[in-house]
């Protein structure tokens, strides 16, 4: 399989992640305190990584700009987090998945790996087309007013467009191990979080085994396989397409929702799905053409 194609499915699967995501934070912060969910996932996610690093078999020193970088990582990914777990827990699931989508535009804007060049403005209306699409696919219960949990949502896809084009701004073009940045990251985040977890650590330990499953699945499908994956993604292509492929995000949350959570597609949310689909493949069409044009460009320069 071509880099290009397999970089694309592992951005999906990503995606398909983050999506049933969802359910199981909503479930586990039902009956534990968010900062303790967060540690958990965190904490959880960091022992994963570190046994990893430790077993395998073909394991490269450390360098300072993996612990440099990873470490910056880790505190804008637990800002991201944070600001999205409390948004979800304050407002509908509904508004969080419109607004968080507007990542999708966020970060094209903040994108400056690829060139300094602006991207053609059908890449943003293909980044609209997916704006609209999330909106078809939480119009069951309409955008409200808005509220902290709103507000919380909305600085989580600021932050979380950041992010994506932090990644890309300090691992292009550099040779970092995404292992060893993603445990940077998930022990800086659980750094972080257990202070703010100590008083429920009780509660924690004494939590059922549903809850436990949930924290696991969080903590090494969603964190670890997620942010490896994504580093590992995001080297090989750019933030502005990385962006686009993982807001099909909302696509995957829908149909976990209507298998597992007993929810109903309503028809616009089956006409927010193609519209979803469609401007994806057309942005990260637009956006090829746009990196391959200002490559050839800069070479051209260069002779």
């Amino acid at each position: 399989m071509p880099v290009a194609r397999r970089t694309d499915a592992v951005l999906f699967l990503i995606a398909l992640v983050w999506g049933s995501s969802y359910l199981a934070a909503k479930t586990a912060t039902g009956t534990l305190p968010v900062p303790t969910v967060l540690f958990a996932r965190y904490a959880i996610s960091a022992l994963a990584c570190v046994a990893l690093v430790a077993f395998r078999r073909r394991g490269r020193p450390w360098t300072r700009a993996e612990v440099r970088a990873g470490s910056l990582l880790g505190v804008t990914q637990a800002a991201v987090l944070a600001l999205e777990t409390y948004g979800v827990a304050h407002t509908s699931a509904a508004n969080a998945g419109l607004i968080i989508s507007l990542t999708i535009v966020l970060t094209p804007l903040l994108d400056r790996t690829a060139s300094g060049r602006r991207l053609p403005w059908t890449f943003f209306a293909a980044a609209g087309l997916c704006v609209l699409a999330v909106g078809l696919l939480t119009s069951s219960t309409g955008l409200h007013t808005l509220r902290l949990g709103d507000a919380l949502v909305l600085a989580a896809a600021v932050v979380r467009a950041g992010h994506v084009a932090f990644v890309g701004r300090l691992t292009a073009h550099r040779p970092m191990d995404p292992l060893h940045l993603t445990t940077a990251q998930t022990v800086v985040g659980s750094a972080l979080f257990l202070p703010l977890a100590l008083v429920h650590v009780p509660a924690l330990a004494h939590s059922s085994a549903a809850t436990w499953s949930q924290l696991v699945y969080l903590a090494l499908f969603c964190s670890v396989f997620a942010f490896v994956a994504q580093t590992w993604a995001v080297q090989r292509t750019s933030a502005s397409r990385a962006s686009l492929l993982l807001g099909t995000e909302p696509i995957w949350a829908v149909v976990v929702g209507i298998s597992l959570g007993g929810e109903r597609l309503t028809v616009p949310a089956s006409l927010g799905a193609v519209l979803m689909i469609v401007g994806t493949y057309w942005g990260q069409a637009v956006e090829r053409v746009h990196r391959t044009a200002v490559t050839q460009s800069v070479a051209t320069q260069s002779i």
